[in-house]
């Protein structure tokens, strides 16, 4: 069993607050698609633009979870999930308007990067960690990070 370095608990993603404007403005976009989808005469599109409207509206709705984190010499455990450093080429990290987090750039071309939050306090002993197990490089928010950013979801 491998020795535990650093636990910390954070949320699984910063909720950024919507006003009645977000809602009224997803709201004509989702009429907006419709709309298109009429004049086109694409009736399978329609059912569509409403169940991602439904999902949509579930996920934002949906308050953040508490996940439990811990860094041990194989890899960072996220709740029940392993990340092995192995499957990471580097990591970096972010500052998103005083939320910090740590970005893991994954060896695969086309995997996904994983951000986790982390806590100010254990930030040092967390980036510590990383470096002694991966090369830290700048990383900045990627397009989808600046449009679920911009669409506060």
């Amino acid at each position: 069993m491998a020795k535990t370095m650093v636990n910390w608990e954070a949320r699984e993603y910063i909720e950024r607050k919507k006003n009645s404007v977000w809602y009224v403005g997803f709201a004509l976009a989702v009429i907006a698609l419709i709309a298109i989808a009429i004049l086109l005469q694409d009736w399978l599109f329609i059912p569509a633009i409403v169940l991602a409207a439904i999902a949509l509206m579930i996920y934002v709705m949906r308050p953040p979870r508490m996940l439990h984190y811990s860094l041990d010499e194989k890899g960072l455990t996220e709740g029940n999930n392993l990340h092995l450093y192995s499957d990471y080429k580097s990591f970096g990290v972010l500052n998103d308007g005083g939320h910090y987090s740590i970005v893991l750039v994954p060896k695969k071309r086309f995997g996904l990067r994983l951000r986790v939050y982390f806590p100010e306090t254990e930030g040092e002993q967390i980036v510590d960690v990383f470096g002694d197990h991966l090369p830290m490089e700048e990383v900045k928010l990627d397009l989808v990070d600046k449009i679920v950013r911009w669409l506060r979801i």
